[in-house]
């Protein structure tokens, strides 16, 4: 299978989640298939991150594009611009019509089975009609983390601002997604949601994977037993959202009885927002970027996952868990995936409620050895990442064949994989 995919970012450094998903999923892929990757390219990814594209890909095709930094004069004045347009600025951002012309150049050059378009990004950049099977390779179902900004208490203007992304962010993915082929979500939750939301009929789910091998303890680290962990991208708004609120409302009540309980925040690029927490509340240590998360994981007492905004799948939870670490989520950090409470983790919503859980993991360490050991059996047992990539590829196959039997003139049922 010929696979042409498109990006609108270059993988390494592979430090946020889904970068981390199409990672492994293309690295798989690449052993039974010919992967073409075409992608947005900003200058901002080292040559090194180039010449490790061949890891993922047997060709490389990249897009000169520039966008304005953030805070910048030319960032607001694109916000201004974008007031006008119809589609979400989340969206508008990666528009670029020599994107467009590359992806029709390629098709003319080389014969592809299949467009794979990866997140709902590059889409402003898909024709309509590419003349091949196309398919949507949704991470998220996008407008629901909008609505979910737009829920979330705010200053007024940015309220206004957020409903009015939402609300052309259901829009455009509504059109888009029924343009395409087929859709592929990360879980079932999505799937379904995709399905009562657009009328979606030609959409399907593949779950998420972890690399066992690496994410396995190896002695790295020395075990704090009152350390808190929480791992993500820090300019992520459904990590920095969820992050604060914890800080504000969670970590006091845990302290109320663990009071010598710290917290470690771990992840790329944090806000100032972010940094702040580490000035203004004791025992709380903000790190940025690490080269390597697993010794935060493998010494930490307990992993939060306290996220009230978010869409797709927390491969950070898979993480922790193949891990062995005692994990406390919200419903919402653990939607989409097939874990259960109390069985492979703890989840939460209410400050006092997810307070609790932590202390419960805190004060009883071996309680929470034995969640985390069960957590590893699962994931190291269902959720590796051949398994996974094995269902991509199958579900790309299906919707060849299908589009093959139509031209021809036949008709063939639309797989809905599990």
């Amino acid at each position: 299978m010929r696979i042409l995919w498109l990006k609108t970012e270059l993988l390494h450094p592979i430090d946020k989640g889904g970068k981390i998903r199409t990672y492994a999923m293309l690295r798989e892929l690449k052993a039974e298939h010919h992967v073409t990757y075409l992608t947005l390219d900003d200058t901002s990814a080292s040559a090194a991150a180039r010449a490790e594209a061949m890891e993922y890909c047997h060709e490389l095709i990249t897009v000169p594009f520039a966008q304005p930094a953030r805070g910048s004069i030319a960032f607001y004045a694109d916000l201004l611009r974008n007031v006008w347009s119809r589609r979400p600025y989340a969206i508008d951002k990666y528009r670029s019509p020599a994107m467009e012309r590359a992806i029709v150049q390629a098709l003319r050059k080389s014969s592809f089975d299949v467009v794979v378009c990866d997140f709902l990004t590059p889409s402003v950049n898909v024709s309509d009609d590419l003349g091949v099977p196309t398919i949507l390779f949704q991470h998220n179902v996008e407008a629901a983390i909008w609505k979910r900004h737009a829920s979330v208490p705010q200053h007024p203007l940015r309220r206004i601002y957020m409903r009015a992304q939402w609300r052309r962010m259901v829009a455009w993915e509504s059109r888009k997604s029924r343009l395409f082929d087929h859709v592929i979500a990360v879980s079932d939750a999505d799937r379904d949601a995709m399905r009562t939301s657009y009328g979606l009929t030609h959409v399907s789910s593949v779950p998420t994977g972890v690399d066992t091998a690496y994410f396995s303890p190896a002695g790295r680290a020395v075990r704090r037993p009152l350390e808190i962990v929480f791992t993500g991208s820090m300019d992520w708004m459904p990590n920095e959202d969820g992050i604060e609120w914890f800080c504000d409302a969670v970590l006091p009540l845990i302290r109320s009885q663990v009071p010598d309980a710290s917290l470690a925040i771990v992840g790329r690029n944090p806000t100032a927002r972010i940094r702040a927490l580490a000035s203004r509340i004791a025992g709380v240590e903000v790190t940025g970027t690490v080269p390597d998360v697993r010794p935060f994981l493998e010494r930490a007492g307990v992993l939060i996952v306290p996220l009230r905004i978010g869409g797709g799948t927390r491969l950070k939870i898979y993480e922790g868990m193949s891990m062995g670490r005692p994990t406390v989520s919200t419903t919402i950090g653990a939607e989409g995936l097939p874990v259960r409470d109390r069985e492979e983790l703890l989840i939460a919503d209410q400050p006092d409620a997810f307070a609790e859980a932590v202390v419960s993991l805190l004060r009883d360490p071996a309680a929470g050895d034995a969640l985390g050991r069960r957590a590893a059996l699962r994931v190291r047992r269902d959720f590796g990442w051949a398994s996974v990539a094995r269902q991509f590829a199958a579900c790309c196959s299906d919707v060849i064949e299908r589009q093959r039997q139509t031209d021809s003139g036949t008709s063939a049922p639309v797989e809905q994989t599990a």
